[in-house]
Formats: structure tokens, sequence, C-alpha cells
């Protein structure tokens, strides 16, 4: 479970099995950024899910930032990822 910090963002690559179990983490991280009025941008496909974090408004990385990565890998422990 490592961000990396580069570029004004924390950023997660994650390598899942299959399509399905990409998309159904990217699903399992809605509630967390709904919960945290903080949302993350998200790309997935086949065995990836990769995950972008960065307050717009502030122009880089916020304690908000952390606060989602850490609910975020809440998020993922179930899928053993």
């Amino acid at each position: 479970m490592s961000w990396i910090e580069a570029d004004g963002s924390l950023t997660r690559a994650i390598k899942t099995p299959d399509f399905m179990t990409a998309f159904n983490l990217v699903s399992a991280l809605v509630g967390p950024a709904e919960g945290l009025n903080h949302h993350p941008d998200i790309a997935f496909g086949w065995g990836y899910v990769r995950i972008t974090l960065t307050t717009h408004d502030a122009g880089g990385i916020t304690e908000k930032d952390h606060q989602l990565a850490a609910a975020i890998d809440s998020a993922v422990k179930p899928f053993g990822l």
C-alpha cells in the first residue's frame, strides 16, 4: 500500500487479477470519497487501478488528500491487494 508523492499529487497503482476486480475496487472507493467530499482521479482497466489525489484549488497535496488516501487504503484491504 504505497502512495507516491510527485508533481503535487499522491498516486497509488494497484494490480488486480481481472477487470471485474478492478471495477469492484473502484466502486468501493466511491463511499470514502463521497464521505470526505473529496474526489480522486481514477483510471482502471483489466488488471489495474490507478488513483491520483490532489487538491486542485490548493494547487497540490493537502491534509484532505492524506485523509482520503488512508480511507482508500482501508477500502482496499478486503480485496487483499
